[in-house]
């Protein structure tokens, strides 16, 4: 292939690559990198220095330097984009070919076509993602499962289809397999540069657009280096300033004190902002992880959207939202069909349960994980937006939170249990064990599991470890206990598995990843970080 200078591709090139490492597109990739690296690497800087201080003592606060922002009634987001205007039920899931062809059939409005945390880096993943999606735009998109089942689309009218919104890496991850005069881009540009150079126009061409969904950032200034990526993109392609969108996800703590300004740093190419649940826990965890109990979950199933500090980042986010202009988009149910009838009738009375709050709250729509719970979501949406497409003038007036709001977890009932500490271990391992052969999207124990919810499992397992932390028994946490669960855990998914399938799987750099970063003195700020040193 050819390369644009001082651009080296490092791994294995497969058929009709070409049409996705594009001169063009490695050219754009060269010139996001060359111009906006050192940003990113000063921005995952101040990451590290913020967790610093939180763990001297330090607290989140709404920014006092961001307060004209804030207090400014004047300015909106941009008016919703074609294809952006309904968003009542939106399905999530990687980008393979088969589950691009299902999220497209699946009728909802949206499909989040995650290059992210139901996906993997692996190398053929980050190429044959954005190459599904061309074929998804060009109408050569089919799949033959090795059973012999076909799978097609219902139809290639862009009127019948959701739109898709591609979700790129975060700013913490690297791709190694490209580089850039010897230094590994981030992930994230590479994603969103092959997307947009093989898509973008052709999106436009059919009346939608390229739209993004941005993940993991931590401040109004990560919000802003994606906004001259955009500006610096659309400027080399040709492509008219604000034409990209982008929703974000508010999943991180320090970006719950930061939405105004997050969307204030895009409002030309905002779409929104959604309540990433799962991850925002995970940062809960993370962000005060060595402080003690003012900041101790409980077993991670028993944390529903309804208690105090989850209550109250759900509520600002839709006041904020709607104060300004933008969409606000629910959280991800994560329950998967079954066909044990029980498990099946409580998933879906609580997938109804949860969005029927979410509607009501004032939300424009909402996540699912399967194609099986898009009409159920759907169906929760409708009764309160009946015709309206969506919600935008609920402004939620009455929303009034405060830093103490958002910070109060202590108040969150419920116990930490063997149970739970046994759950983290086994869906943790099991995670990354999919994880590393190439598989983000993992169904366990009825429940979709992604890199979000195994970061709570083994960062619970971490803080409760760290901080003397008993069990509703009375055992204490210890790295001996954890270490002999771990293995009785192993025995559980060996026999469950068989040998020979145990015997050709990760399993055992799946354990030693989650123990590596479960069990460290020093806490490991991603688990993917050392799981991508081991995947090829």
């Amino acid at each position: 292939m050819d390369t644009p200078e001082g651009i080296e591709i490092t791994g294995p090139i497969h058929d009709r690559y070409e049409e996705i490492l594009s001169p063009r597109a490695l050219e754009l990739i060269g010139l996001l990198h060359r111009e906006l690296g050192p940003r990113r690497a000063e921005l995952l800087a101040r990451r590290g220095e913020r967790f610093r201080v939180l763990a001297e003592g330090g607290t989140l606060d709404f920014l006092e330097e961001t307060r004209a922002i804030r207090e400014d009634d004047s300015w909106r987001v941009a008016e919703p984009a074609p294809g952006l205007v309904d968003r009542r039920v939106e399905m999530t899931g990687p980008t393979d070919r088969k589950m691009t062809i299902n999220a497209l059939n699946s009728g909802a409005k949206v499909w989040l076509a995650d290059q992210e945390d139901a996906n993997t880096p692996l190398w053929e993943n980050v190429v044959n993602g954005p190459l599904n999606l061309l074929d998804s735009l060009t109408g050569n998109l089919d799949f033959t499962s090795p059973e012999g089942k076909e799978y097609r689309l219902k139809s290639n009218d862009v009127d019948d289809l959701p739109a898709i919104v591609v979700r790129p890496r975060g700013w913490h991850l690297p791709e190694k397999h490209i580089l850039v005069d010897g230094e590994q881009p981030g992930g994230g540009l590479v994603d969103f540069a092959l997307y947009l150079t093989a898509c973008g126009q052709k999106q436009i061409d059919r009346g939608r657009g390229p739209y993004f969904y941005l993940a993991k950032m931590e401040s109004h200034l990560e919000a802003r280096l994606w906004n001259d990526a955009f500006n610096l993109a659309q400027d080399f392609l040709g492509i008219p300033r604000g034409t990209i969108r982008a929703t974000v996800l508010i999943e991180t703590y320090p970006a719950a004190f930061e939405m105004e300004e997050i969307l204030y740093e895009l409002r030309d190419h905002s779409a929104g902002l959604n309540a990433g649940r799962w991850d925002y826990m995970f940062s809960v965890i993370k962000s005060f992880r060595s402080r003690g109990r003012d900041f101790l979950l409980p077993d991670r199933n028993s944390v529903t959207m309804t208690v105090p500090f989850m209550r109250a980042y759900t509520e600002l986010l839709v006041r904020t939202c709607h104060k300004r202009g933008a969409h606000a988009i629910g959280g991800m149910a994560a329950f998967i069909p079954s066909k044990d009838p029980e498990v099946n009738d409580n998933a879906f009375k609580k997938l109804a349960d949860d969005k029927s709050r979410e509607a009501g709250d004032g939300f424009d729509g909402s996540w699912v994980a399967h194609p099986g719970m898009v009409e159920a979501c759907r169906e929760e949406f409708t009764k309160v937006l009946g015709d309206r497409p969506n919600q935008l003038d609920k402004l939620r007036e009455d929303v009034h939170v405060t830093a103490a709001d958002l910070l109060d977890v202590r108040s969150t009932p419920g116990e930490i249990t063997e149970a739970g500490l046994r759950s983290n271990i086994s869906v943790g391992i099991q995670y990354l064990e999919s994880w590393l052969r190439g598989s983000g999207a993992v169904g366990i124990n009825n429940l979709m599991e992604d890199a979000a919810t195994a970061e709570i499992s083994r960062s619970q397992v971490w803080q409760w470890l760290h901080n003397d932390v008993e069990l509703a028994g009375g055992q204490l946490v210890t790295r001996e206990l954890v270490e002999q669960m771990v293995e009785e855990e192993m025995a559980k998914i060996r026999e469950r598995v068989g040998e020979d399938a145990f015997a050709s799987g990760r399993w055992g750099d799946a354990r030693a990843t989650f123990t590596q970063t479960a069990l460290a003195d020093d806490y490991v700020d991603f688990l993917t970080l050392p799981a991508y040193e081991r995947m090829p």
